[in-house]
Formats: C-alpha cells, structure tokens, sequence
C-alpha cells in the first residue's frame, strides 16, 4: 500500500481529494447564490434576511478555505475556476432572485445537496481512516443540520 505525506492510503486519499472537489465545487454555487441573494433581498424581512444571508456567505467562505485546504493537505490541487465549479457541482445558478421566502428555500436546498454530499466523504474518510476529513464533515453536518431546522422554522410562520 502507497501511502501519501499525511499516512494515507494514497488511492483512498486521491477518491477524497476528488469527492472534496465537488462539494467545493457546491460550496462556491451556494456562495455566490446567497451573496447574490444578500445583495438583492426586497421586502418585509429585508432587515433580517439581508444579514442572515451575509452570515450565511461568510461561514460558506470560511469552508471554501477549509476544503481547499483540506484537498491540499491530501496531497490534491482543489479546483480553482469557475469552469469546474459549474461542471461538477450539483447546487446550480440562482440570477435575480429577490424574494426573501424562495432565495431561504433555496438556501435550504443548497444545504440539503451539501449535507448528502458531506455524508459520502464523511463515510469514505472513515474507510480511509481519514480522522482530520471525517471531523470536518463531522462539524459541518452537525451546523448545517441546525440552519435547515431554523430556516424550516423561519418559514413555517
């Protein structure tokens, strides 16, 4: 068994460093959608949801770094163009939205395909014996599991 600089089986690591591409790839859409979002909010809920989108953006841009980061510490080159992104993500261009209720369930949507995503690296990392990969889908799940039941709940009302 071929083993990278961190002690990984080197095949594992490369099926991770690929599977942590695409939810980069997720992460960047999400985050260009809500920014876009943040930027054109109208409405009764304008106050809150201009600034729940920007804390929304602004964790998403700290995980940007982290995946990156993370592919990077595997011994990978994480995907840096837009190009990729929109090949290989799920999570697709949201333009002109600016109605509060649809741009949260939008949101949530782009939650949904990270969360189904972080839970296919969390169980690969697992197989690979990957614990600094597995803690971060680890804490990522835990969070985004959280927003959805919030934003589930903010639009109840």
């Amino acid at each position: 068994m071929k083993t990278n600089r961190i002690g990984l089986d080197a095949a594992k690591a490369k099926v991770l460093g690929d599977k942590l591409n695409k939810l980069l790839s997720n992460l960047q859409l999400l985050y260009i959608n809500t920014r876009g979002f943040h930027w054109n909010i109208k409405g009764d809920n304008f106050f809150e949801l201009h600034l729940k989108f920007e804390e929304v953006y602004t964790d998403l841009q700290l995980k940007i770094d982290e995946v990156a980061e993370r592919i990077l510490t595997l011994g990978h080159v994480p995907d840096h163009s837009y190009t990729a992104y929109l090949k290989n993500a799920r999570i697709e261009e949201v333009k002109n939205l600016s109605n509060g209720k649809e741009a949260l369930k939008s949101v949530m949507d782009g939650l949904g395909i990270l969360i189904e995503l972080e839970r296919e690296i969390l169980q690969l990392s697992a197989e690979a014996n990957d614990e600094g990969t597995n803690a971060l889908m680890s804490d990522y799940i835990r969070q985004q599991e959280k927003l959805v039941w919030m934003y589930c709940s903010y639009l109840s009302k």
